[in-house]
């Protein structure tokens, strides 16, 4: 059950439905090949030893450690390692095999009033069919800045880290909010860096690496050094990794400078990454650890599509250039607690951290007969917080586990917009939102009961949030508002920046059942949700030369979730299996809507955020692995996914489903070398599976790719690495790219992904 209350309203409490799973779990999986395990090549494990067993570990589940087919989920573990074999750039690299996730990008084709397509970068991640602040991402525990949209002013998540610094990825699918409070709507998606231990050989005071690669589809170059060590009892590490590349290629050919060209924009950038970690074990159960992570993005386009065509006429846009700059800087200090024997606490941790994340946006816009004019745009949030978490074991007459904890959030979250000639009427330095104190806080509890062979996981967490806009700036922000007429905001008399908050109260229950070794059924009921955030409750803008304004709501409420997952999974020696159905429920989608004005500046088109929209997404996925010899594996996998919303009693397609997805692929391991076949295969896009909109949207084609690989150690501390992505050079349009792209639009070459690319790396451990 979620509650709600306003500062300026009455509470409002909401009870969940009871309902019914309504997917049904089809029999049978896909037959297919895919890159199936991964050798380290720190660890230098023979393949032939390695079994194909679902032993990997997860955090994110229960935050506990503990085996993923022990827990009531679906969760992929993504290593290093895969991340190397496979050449990963960026966020989007990362989750190229994950058939129900997918990471937008649109290409570099904004402009300085119109679109803003491409300007976020890596969006964020989408699970199962809901994206962008819907989806919780964690680095060590600590929660990744929100995105941020405002007209052509947008940011993404995906940008605000590393891949090099990474250990490993996980991939929660469902509500999260029980286990990390608000914003896993549709899943958690949690990075773990790497730690000095990572870094030398057991028995050995020290050591490190060192690696270089490049890759063709943004002819980019990186270098990561890594070291770590260890004296007495002291460990520590640091990583430095550096970037430089240029713009993602595509299959676009026309090279014109102006609003018809297809060919990618030319693209500069450049990524600084330093890592650094100091462990100190006090004795053998505790143990203090101090992080800093710092990271610097630095990219300059020059935005040829945002050019007019000629002839031109007064005002026309002939010539338009950015610099955008992100950073994120991270300082954490941790205590862990360890003794199986201790009499209630066995184990906890404890993490207070520091971050300081900030994102600006500059343009320069030349204009024929006019003005060069220009924009200047930042976004910020400064967060400081405390986690900690404790787990006992009970074994009074019932083998009972308990994990329970507290979180606590305070971020300090700001935009300005500024630069040079503002809109008729307005004034820069001007705010989108007041600077606002937003605060998360929660307690959760939960329990694994072992009664034989099935595992019971209740839980329950309990959530408080609180938006505080600034008084200071709260002012000059309701004035964007002042133009609206009272009887048009919904019977209000005008709004006001206020403070909000508001409660939520969130259960979760999951069983396993560990039939057989090649049988364990499992089904979780979840609910989620996700508190509004700052620039959607105190929303405040106006141009009133183009008759449009902008305003506030304090009465919006959290959106939420209901969900409810069913699987079974397998694992021996040799195959392994999970299949899983699920049904979610979501409502009070948060979406900027019309809420009254004629579009004139003496009544203006009002926009306010309000709680309108629900959906239901069903789907079901099955992933397997088999190794047929001792050398040679097979993978296979499917999506399928199917959601539609509901928007003023109308419903349609949810344009954020993927189509169905099928990987199949084929590897052989040895010790010093081994090679990969992947093929994913890709449904096109059924136009009768896409909301409506004026003109029609694009709706693209199936596509089927190739990708090999191979690595190679010609000594034990050396590893090459080679990758052939798309190896027939097909055209393709991934549709998590093409949203919102007309159906007779010219320039769809544009939003093509790339072509045949190649990555190149060779790795020393020293």
């Amino acid at each position: 059950m979620l509650r709600v209350k306003h500062a300026d309203s009455p509470s409002v409490a909401h009870s969940q439905p009871n309902r019914r799973f309504v997917s049904t779990l089809l029999g049978g999986l896909t037959a297919s090949l895919t890159a199936g395990l991964y050798v380290s090549p720190v660890t230098a494990q023979s393949a032939q030893a390695a079994p194909i067993a679902l032993k990997e570990m997860t955090v994110s589940a229960t935050r506990g450690e503990r085996r993923i087919d022990e827990v009531p989920a679906s969760v992929t573990v993504i290593t290093a390692e895969t991340i190397e074999r496979e050449g990963a750039r960026d966020l989007k690299d990362i989750f190229r095999n994950e058939l129900d996730v997918t990471v937008p990008v649109g290409p570099t084709r904004f402009s300085n009033a119109g679109t803003s397509a491409g300007r976020a970068g890596n969006e964020g991640v989408n699970i199962r069919g809901l994206g962008g602040n819907q989806v919780l991402m964690l680095i060590d525990g600590i929660r990744v800045p929100n995105g941020f949209s405002f007209g052509s002013f947008q940011t993404g998540r995906g940008d605000y880290l590393d891949v090099d610094g990474i250990k490993s990825v996980e991939v929660l699918r469902g509500p999260a909010s029980t286990q990390y409070g608000s914003d896993g709507l549709a899943g958690a998606v949690s990075f773990q860096t790497l730690n000095p231990s990572d870094l030398y050989k057991q028995g050995t005071a020290g050591g490190g690496f060192l690696r270089t690669g490049y890759t063709s589809i943004d002819r980019s170059w990186s270098s990561t050094l890594g070291l770590g060590g260890t004296s007495g009892s002291w460990q520590g590490m640091i990583l430095g990794s550096f970037r430089l590349g240029h713009q993602t290629i595509n299959q676009g050919s026309n090279d014109v400078k102006n609003l018809e060209r297809t060919s990618p924009n030319p693209v500069d950038y450049n990524n600084r990454y330093l890592l650094a970690k100091a462990i100190l074990t006090i004795n053998p159960h505790q143990q203090l650890g101090l992080t800093f992570e710092s990271q610097r993005r630095t990219q300059s386009t020059e935005v040829y599509s945002a050019r007019a065509i000629p002839p031109y006429r007064p005002f026309s846009t002939i010539g338009f250039s950015t610099k955008d700059r992100i950073s994120r800087d991270r300082v954490s200090f941790e205590h862990r607690y360890s003794d199986l024997s201790a009499p209630f606490i066995q184990k906890s941790e404890t993490r207070i951290y520091w971050q300081d994340a900030q994102v600006n946006q500059f343009a320069t816009e030349a204009r024929y007969r006019a003005r060069e004019r220009t924009r200047d745009n930042t976004y910020q949030a400064r967060v400081i917080g405390l986690a900690t978490q404790f787990e006992s074991n009970l074994s009074r007459g019932l083998d009972q586990r308990l994990a329970y904890g507290l979180d606590w959030s305070q971020a300090n979250i700001q935009g300005v917009r500024d630069g040079t000639i503002p809109p008729y009427g307005g004034v820069f330095p001007d705010k989108p939102f007041p600077d606002t104190v937003y605060t998360l806080s929660g307690a959760f509890l939960q329990s694994e009961i072992e009664l034989g062979n099935v595992t019971i996981t209740p839980g329950v967490r309990f959530d408080y949030y609180r938006i505080e806009p600034s008084a200071a700036t709260s002012t000059a922000t309701s004035t964007a508002s002042s133009a609206a007429r009272p009887d048009q905001i919904n019977g209000r008399s005008g709004y006001q920046p206020t403070t909000t908050d508001g409660n939520a109260f969130m259960p979760r229950l999951g069983v396993v059942w560990s039939l057989h070794p090649m049988f364990a059924p499992y089904a979780q009921y979840a609910q989620g949700f996700r508190a509004p955030t700052p620039d959607q409750v105190n929303n405040g803008f106006r141009n009133l030369a183009s008759g449009y304004t902008s305003i506030g709501n304090a009465n919006l409420k959290p959106e939420y979730a209901d969900s409810l997952e069913i699987g079974i999974r397998g694992n021996n020696q040799t195959f392994n299996y999970s299949l899983s159905g699920f049904d979610n429920r979501y409502k009070n989608f948060i979406s900027q809507e019309i809420v009254g004005g004629l579009g004139r500046p003496s009544n203006p088109t009002i926009y306010q955020y309000v709680n309108l929209t629900n959906a239901h997404i069903q789907g079901l996925v099955a992933k397997a692995n088999w190794r047929i010899h001792k050398d040679w594996g097979l993978e296979t996998g499917f999506a399928y996914l199917k959601g539609d919303s509901t928007l003023r009693g109308k419903k349609q397609p949810l344009n954020s489903i993927q189509p169905l997805n099928v990987l199949l692929g084929l590897r052989y391991d040895r010790e010093n070398w081994g090679a990969r076949a992947n093929w994913l295969w890709s449904a096109g896009k059924s136009p009768t599976r896409i909301a409506e909109s004026s003109p029609e949207q694009f709706a693209p084609p199936a596509y089927g790719t190739l990708d090999l690989g191979m690595f190679w150690k010609p000594q034990a501390n050396i590893t090459l690495n080679a990758n052939v992505n798309n190896l027939f050079n097909t055209q393709y349009w991934r549709w998590s790219d093409v949203s919102g792209l007309a159906n007779n639009s010219a320039i769809k070459d544009a939003y093509t992904a790339p072509g045949r690319n190649i990555q190149l790396s060779i790795r020393v451990d020293f």
